[in-house]
């Protein structure tokens, strides 16, 4: 009988890096990772802009503290806001109401020069400043003297509103309450440039002033 051959086993050989087909492998699993992070990239615009980190008055200069960095994708309505991309300039004041989160517009900032309003406390009714809080808006009313009032007695000629819509930047602790037939309580508000004169009048003669909170204006 004639002897079959006998097969030979042939042994595995580690891969060469001449090996075209590991080159090929290589090279695309480099273009994928390279493609993928150049997706990501492009897909990922957000930028970063400040956004109000509490209520923020009109009038009042923000610092570092007032606001914080948040990263949104606006796409073309980026330039309308104020870019985080460098410190906060230092002469930035607020120039209408922020909300806590609102992201800052450009155009509800400006320079002290731009600011429409000022600062002026009023000693007011402690009744109606107790729900006001920092940030509050309000509607001001104002009730004069009237003439002809007896020894002793004030008679008034009846509240007027005066101004709308302002905000309240701070108020006074319950235990400053001003005690008296009357008692009173400090609140400092942001007043209209050209409405600040008729205001300190009014309480240089005496009026009493209310304070109404505007629906939906307490923060």
């Amino acid at each position: 009988m004639t002897d079959l051959p006998t097969p030979t086993a042939s042994r595995l050989r580690a891969p060469s890096w001449r090996d075209s087909r590991l080159l090929v492998g290589v090279l695309l699993v480099l273009v994928s990772t390279v493609l993928g992070g150049f997706v990501l990239a492009r897909a990922d615009r957000r930028v970063p802009v400040y956004a109000a980190s509490g209520t923020l008055a009109p009038g009042e200069r923000l610092t570092a503290d007032d606001v914080t960095v948040v990263r949104v994708q606006l796409g073309d309505e980026t330039a309308r806001y104020l870019a985080a991309d460098g410190p906060l300039p230092a002469d930035v004041y607020a120039l209408r109401e922020l909300r806590p989160g609102e992201l800052v517009p450009r155009s509800g900032v400006g320079s002290a020069a731009d600011v429409g309003v000022q600062q002026v406390a009023l000693q007011v009714d402690a009744t109606s400043a107790a729900s006001l809080v920092r940030g509050s808006v309000v509607d001001v009313y104002v009730n004069r003297p009237a003439d002809g009032g007896s020894v002793g007695v004030v008679r008034y000629q009846g509240p007027e509103r005066v101004l709308e819509a302002i905000s309240v930047v701070a108020v006074a602790e319950e235990d400053s309450v001003l005690a008296g037939a009357e008692q009173t309580r400090a609140v400092r508000v942001m007043v209209p440039r050209d409405a600040v004169r008729d205001l300190v009048a009014d309480v240089d003669v005496g009026a009493r002033i209310t304070l109404v909170p505007v629906p939906g204006g307490t923060p």
